[in-house]
């Protein structure tokens, strides 16, 4: 544990699942409905740190969120991102993306390139009950 990480003080979002190796979170995110970390539990930076078995499972946990929010939320593409520059501390982003999105074709960390389209918003964030229930569903209890 690193007490000067935020993702070894705090769950980094609304705990989803969690097991001894890993969590799932939903990010708070406004702009972006559906959008989820998968976090490593331990304070280590990069894949190589891990061991292959645990690079295995996480990737593993990895792609049933990407499945789920596919399945959930119907995006018209995921992105997956594992950059840490900002927190040095191993998590992959798994994001729903939208023609719609104020982002959209750059990056979520990208300068908009429109308004939000609020109709667009509340309608993917009704949908995230029944991705948390399927992230659980996919991933069992914790």
């Amino acid at each position: 544990m690193n007490a000067n990480c935020p993702l070894c003080t705090a769950d980094g979002g609304e705990l989803i699942w969690k097991n001894d190796e890993l969590r799932v979170i939903l990010a708070n995110e406004p702009d972006y409905p559906g959008f989820c970390r998968v976090i490593w539990n331990t304070h280590v930076s990069e894949m190589t740190n891990l061991a292959i078995p645990n690079r295995s499972s996480l990737m593993q946990v990895v792609m049933k969120v990407e499945q789920a929010i596919i399945e959930v939320m119907q995006p018209d593409k995921v992105n997956l991102a594992a950059l840490g520059n900002m927190v040095p501390h191993l998590h992959w982003h798994v994001i729903p993306r939208y023609q719609q999105d104020k982002t959209f074709p750059g990056s979520v960390w990208s300068a908009p390139v429109r308004d939000s389209d609020a109709t667009h918003l509340a309608t993917q964030f009704a949908k995230v009950p029944a991705l948390k229930q399927k992230l659980i569903d996919v991933l069992g209890a914790h």
